[in-house]
Parts: C-alpha cells; structure tokens; sequence
C-alpha cells in the first residue's frame, strides 16, 4: 500500500515538473513568440488593408400573385389543357418560376450581357470614391484600346466567356424568399455602392418583364387557338366554354399590359449604401494575431522537445 502511494506521488511530481518544464519552453522562446506573433500581426493588417471595400444593396419584394395560372372549371379541363392555357393548381407557382428563372444561366447570362457587365466583374478590382470610378485592373483589360489581356490557357480566350462571367458575378448576387412570409430578399454586392444599387434595381425589372412577356405570350397563343376552334365547331355549348376560355386569357393580357410590376412588388426598394459589407478588417488583424501566436508557440515546444531528444 505504502509503495502504491509513493508510486501516485512520483507521478504527481512528474507532471508538475512537466508542467514547469512546458511553461519554462515557452518563457525560453519569449522573444521569438513575440516576434513572430508580430510579423504575424503586421501581415494581417497590411493584407486587411490592401483588400477593397465591397457594398451591398438589398431590395426587399413581395410577391404580385399567387399562381401563374387561372382557376377553370372542371369541365374545361381538357379543353384548357390543350389549348395551353394554366390550369388553377397545376401551374407552376409564379413566384416560385420566378425566382428559379431569376437565379438561371441563361437568365444571368442575358442580363449580364444586355448590360455588359464583363469589364464590371472580370476586370475591376476597386472603386474610386471621389471620382465615382471603378479601377480596373490593367493587366487583364486596357481601357484606352478595349482590349483584354488576359494569359489563358485553351478552352479559354482573352475575353471572359458568359460563363465565366456568370460564375463571378453569382458571388456577388444573391436571391432568398422567406417561407413565412414569402417576402424575397434580392442583393447584389460591389465595389462600387451605385453600381451594385442599380444592377439590384435592374435585376427586378429584368425579371418583371421577363415572366411578364411569358405569360402574355402564352395568353396571345391560348387565345389565337381558341379562335379557330370557335369558327371550327356550330356546337352552342362547346362555343360558350371556348369564349369563357378567351375571357380568361384575356384578363391575363389585361395585366400582363397594365402592371409592370408583374410577379414582384418592391416593398422596400435598393438604396446607395454608406457602409461597406466587407471585409471585416479587424476580424482579419484578430485572427492573424491568433495565428502567429499559437505557431510560435507550438514552434518553440517542437524544437525544444527535438532538442531534449
């Protein structure tokens, strides 16, 4: 029993004197701890420095209407289905389109080139405040002559393709709905607050008139079709149910023609932001702080450890 106690004692002193002896490493290489925690620290700050100030600028929306398609009696059915008209709880639901179309390729790209926003994306790599100016980055785009010159390797060419474009400008560019309260939050970040604030603006009314020109040209057909079935058939009833199909379609001209803001309401709309969104330069200077500190640390108990071997 005694030997049990002296043995638990040993081993008691011996993790103290590990202890003092991991405490002693660490005051040993003091100097070379707080030096290299401030190469560290000075690093981070200038590296927080260098990285341009991006903005942000959110446009709240409500959804116009519920669903793309109109609530037709059951016995219209078949008749509506053929001639492309929506039936009332089989479309697709309008806003839900909407927002799938909004965050699609083929969406982005044609936005992206109607506002030729290659050079925006592909090329700026800050923004002058007292000039309202993007810089642009010499080396990948010349603004005197309008040439790219950008080093790439084939497939790739000077120029960015749509693609590439798309990719950037997707990290900028955000769309969410709340599933409570179906509000959609759309946003669209740069380093320039009043560009970043008009391509939200555009974005809305990009994709008002988009879904707007869907839908009216889906009625235009529906109703053209349904035209020539009504000089096709004598029949009194079946004529009576294509005209309250027309008178459908009809109402769905109506507002495609008279609302512009067609699947979204702004609610709140995008304004010039005074704040920059990123980057969080002190977030930054912290970590490298805490970097440099825990690898000087474990690098003064490695080589310590090494050298007792």
């Amino acid at each position: 029993m005694t030997e049990q106690i002296q043995q638990n004692i040993q081993v008691l002193d011996t993790d103290e004197i590990d202890l003092r002896e991991l405490f002693s490493a660490i005051w040993a290489g003091k100097w070379s701890i707080l030096v290299t925690t401030i190469m560290f620290s000075i690093a981070a700050v200038f590296y927080a420095i260098s990285l341009p100030n991006i903005y942000k600028s959110e446009v709240t929306l409500a959804p116009a209407g519920e669903s793309s398609g109109t609530k037709i009696p059951g016995q219209l059915g078949g008749l509506a289905a053929l001639a492309g008209v929506n039936i009332g709880g089989e479309g697709v639901e309008k806003t839900a389109l909407a927002l799938e179309i909004l965050k699609s390729r083929e969406f982005l790209g044609r936005f992206i080139e109607q506002n030729d926003l290659y050079v925006a994306f592909m090329a700026a790599k800050g923004w002058d405040r007292a000039n309202d100016k993007l810089l642009i980055d010499a080396e990948i785009y010349n603004q005197e002559t309008k040439e790219w010159l950008r080093e790439v390797e084939a497939p790739f060419k000077p120029k960015p393709s749509a693609q590439e474009t798309i990719e950037e400008f997707e990290k900028f560019f955000a769309v969410s709905q709340d599933k409570e309260t179906s509000m959609v939050s759309l946003s669209v970040q740069h380093y320039s607050p009043f560009l970043a604030k008009q391509l939200a603006d555009k974005l809305v009314v990009a994709i008002n008139e988009d879904m707007r020109q869907r839908e009216l040209d889906e009625a235009e057909k529906s109703i053209e079709y349904l035209n020539i079935k009504i000089e096709e058939t004598n029949l009194a009833d079946l004529r009576t149910m294509l005209f309250a199909l027309i008178e459908e379609q009809t109402k769905v001209v109506m507002l495609a023609n008279v609302r512009n803001e067609y699947v979204f309401k702004t609610v709140d709309p995008a304004v010039v932001s005074e704040k920059k969104e990123k980057p969080a330069r002190a977030l930054i200077c912290i970590l490298g702080f805490m970097l440099g500190g825990m690898l000087s640390v474990l690098f003064v108990l490695v080589r310590y450890f090494s050298n007792r071997r």
